[in-house]
């Protein structure tokens, strides 16, 4: 039996068909997913690749420039964006620690915060975008300036002490602050309840912070010092970063009037004790005015010699002593005067002074009464001496000055 065959006509139909399949094959296979270029073109790029090799049009740029040294702590650190905005930036020392620092609200621009640190090596990662999204970075490093000298502020009062409403807040600089406004910027102090509060200074090392009127009881208040990379003088810097945290007690003045001879203590302004007194002789008369407790000791020497006076005393154990000035005032128990001069005459040389016994320990004598009533920071009021009012530098004593006088 022969195998069936197809008709001429039919064979020459199936080989057209059958050869247009493999065309049609062959340019499926060459051909794109998102409609490529035709066959036997293979170096014509797609759409999304041109895409992807358009460089993005922002540009980042960093001052200082990449390895610069010697670098001022203030006012050199900026990162900035053109043809883009900027997305982030990282700024870190040496130890990894991040610089904080804002981009500016039209993405332009960035600052840090604070101030650097003197002797450190910074690093700077930053990112721009344009406005296709499209990401450019840079990277930089620099070393900021090794200081000739360094400054610290001793501060009053004590971080986590209860204090009377009359503390002022108080920095000694160990060095003479030329640049006044630099250190002010490091310095702040808050309270909560918040009040307005104003910084005066005494000479180029002594700051004095408070608020128009004595603080209110139970006021919680913060010293912050971010002084490390201040420069407070030709090549002097900081190298202070603090927190200091204090309360305000029960508010307690005391009137002393030299006059009368007596001294009435108002706790929550009603008055709880007048104390029998002996201020200042005729010839060594009391400072008038307001002056805050600064410092209190059970038994403290007090030798005429330091003060100005010569030999005319030295007393090796004065009882329930608290210096109300820096110049030598104090108000304090007195042993050696007989108990008939209280209340009755003024015999020191300038103090307040009040009966007690010698080595402080009778707690029921006036003075360990009111030593132990008070606290750093109370207030003790002068009126009626014939002396003039104490400077406000002298001793915490600022509420001397009139407000509109210490913001002046």
């Amino acid at each position: 039996m022969k195998p069936i065959g197809l008709a001429p006509g039919i064979r020459k139909n199936a080989a057209a068909l059958a050869l247009g399949a493999l065309l049609l094959l062959a340019t499926a296979c060459s051909s794109s997913g998102g409609g490529g270029s035709a066959a036997g073109d293979p170096k014509a790029p797609s759409a999304s690749s041109s895409a992807d090799t358009v460089a993005s049009t922002a540009v980042v740029t960093i001052a200082p420039g990449d390895g610069a040294g010697d670098v001022a702590t203030t006012g050199t650190l900026k990162v900035a964006a053109s043809g883009g905005k900027l997305s982030t930036v990282v700024v870190k020392d040496d130890k990894g620690t991040a610089v904080p620092g804002e981009i500016s609200a039209d993405g332009l621009g960035w600052t840090p915060t604070g101030h650097l640190d003197t002797s450190t090596r910074y690093t700077v990662d930053a990112s721009a975008k344009d406005a296709a999204g499209r990401e450019s970075d840079k990277h930089s490093t620099f070393t900021t300036v090794t200081p000739k000298d360094t400054f610290v502020g001793y501060f009053t009062p004590e971080d986590g002490s209860t204090v009377g409403v009359g503390m002022e807040v108080y920095l000694r600089f160990n060095r003479p602050i030329t640049d006044k406004k630099a250190v002010e910027a490091g310095v702040k102090v808050s309270a909560s309840p918040s009040v307005p509060v104003a910084a005066r200074w005494n000479g180029s090392q002594e700051l004095y912070i408070r608020p128009a009127a004595y603080w209110a009881a139970g006021t919680r208040v913060t010293l912050d010092l971010d002084l490390k990379g201040v420069e407070a003088a030709p090549g002097v810097y900081g190298k202070q970063r603090k927190s200091v945290h204090f309360t305000i007690g029960r508010r307690q003045v005391s009137i002393v009037d030299a006059a009368k001879h007596s001294m009435t203590v108002y706790r929550d302004n009603k008055a709880i004790r007048t104390i029998a007194i002996s201020s200042g002789a005729p010839e060594h008369t009391t400072y008038n005015g307001k002056m805050v407790i600064s410092e209190k000791y059970v038994t403290t020497r007090m030798n005429g010699d330091t003060v100005g006076f010569g030999g005319e005393y030295d007393i090796k154990d004065v009882p329930h002593a608290m210096r109300l000035t820096t110049s030598g005032t104090f108000i304090h128990g007195n042993y050696w005067a007989a108990p008939s001069v209280f209340g009755n005459s003024n015999t020191s040389h300038g103090c307040v002074g009040m009966h007690d016994v010698r080595g402080a320990g009778d707690a029921t004598t006036p003075a360990a009464w009111f030593y132990n009533s008070s606290l750093l920071g109370d207030v003790v009021q002068v009126i009626n001496s014939k002396d003039k009012t104490v400077q406000w530098y002298n001793g915490l004593n600022g509420w001397n000055l009139p407000w509109s006088q210490w913001t002046s």
